[in-house]
């Protein structure tokens, strides 16, 4: 309320293009636009490689991913907006989230969402073991969280699910949601990543949610092979398709243009991200920062 949120506050001076766009297009879904990137997995393949007989280094595709976007973000603070009640909210957080098995080997146990906020100074290592003690965190049988132990109760009365849904929604529109709930819920970050080829599906361009402020998704999927011409030779390239899906309201084409740039370049050459970025950019009075993992290198 008053322009602020547990997860950011309001932005002012928009451009009037920017600020008629909540207005024309109110949800969403209605805001919509898919895009899709190969990524050379011959460049990520070498990469994980040498890290491993190189340095002893443990590092996935999608790690590598989550870490381009996270630097992308420090180069382009824009992009990490959200739409709210039409008004346009700088996001307090840069953060990621994707839904993972509790158990690998046995897929009736169900899943587990995790989800991970990083510091902008982050390198691959630094976003590699976030990421893998989230992970350890939510493996096998945990106790009942506070979402698990809120549907429990509003599934306990018919109705009662109707009326708390209805409850959050009213509450986080003027930003008085409980900010354990946006902690909790997966629909409260920057960017929601799916890595589909782990179920041997291809690569989707997945919805935005309505619920909560989700201002991009990411879908990887399965290996695809192209025929490609390389001077003047034929051959088969490996591809990693990636189905990007993102919110056009938060920001003009012109910064997404270059954050999407940043990201194809990091892809390209994931060695850029072994060093803290030279220079961090935050939207004005809303400078954010999380402690280093404990696992960071010295």
């Amino acid at each position: 309320m008053f322009g602020r949120r547990p997860d950011g506050r309001r932005v002012k001076g928009v451009d009037p293009v920017i600020r008629i766009t909540p207005y024309i297009m109110p949800m969403r879904c209605d805001a919509q636009v898919f895009l899709k990137h190969r990524v050379d997995l011959d460049v990520l393949f070498d990469y994980v490689r040498r890290q491993k007989l190189e340095k002893g280094e443990q590092i996935s595709y999608m790690q590598i991913i989550i870490a381009a976007y996270v630097r992308a973000i420090s180069r382009n603070p824009f992009v990490n907006r959200f739409i709210m009640n039409k008004q346009l909210f700088a996001r307090n957080n840069c953060s990621a989230a994707f839904t993972i098995l509790k158990n690998p080997r046995n897929i009736d146990r169900g899943e587990a969402v995790v989800k991970i906020k990083f510091d902008l100074t982050d390198t691959i290592y630094d976003v590699r073991d976030r990421i893998n003690a989230a992970v350890a965190a939510n493996r096998g049988d945990q106790p009942p969280g506070f979402v698990d132990k809120l549907l429990a109760l509003a599934f306990s009365v018919p109705g009662l699910a109707t009326a708390i849904v209805s409850s959050v929604r009213f509450l986080d529109r003027y930003g008085l949601a409980p900010s354990v709930l946006m902690d909790e819920l997966p629909f409260y970050v920057g960017m929601y990543i799916t890595n589909t080829a782990s179920i041997r599906l291809h690569d989707v361009n997945h919805h935005l949610y309505n619920w909560g402020n989700v201002g991009l998704f990411f879908g990887m999927g399965l290996e695809e092979k192209v025929a490609v011409v390389e001077n003047g030779e034929a051959r088969t390239k490996r591809y990693l398709p990636v189905g990007i899906t993102a919110d056009e309201r938060v920001c003009s084409g012109a910064h997404y243009g270059r954050f999407f740039t940043d990201i194809r370049r990091y892809l390209e050459h994931p060695e850029l991200l072994e060093l803290p970025p030279d220079e961090v950019r935050f939207d004005e009075g809303n400078e954010y920062h999380v402690p280093k993992p404990e696992t960071a290198r010295a």
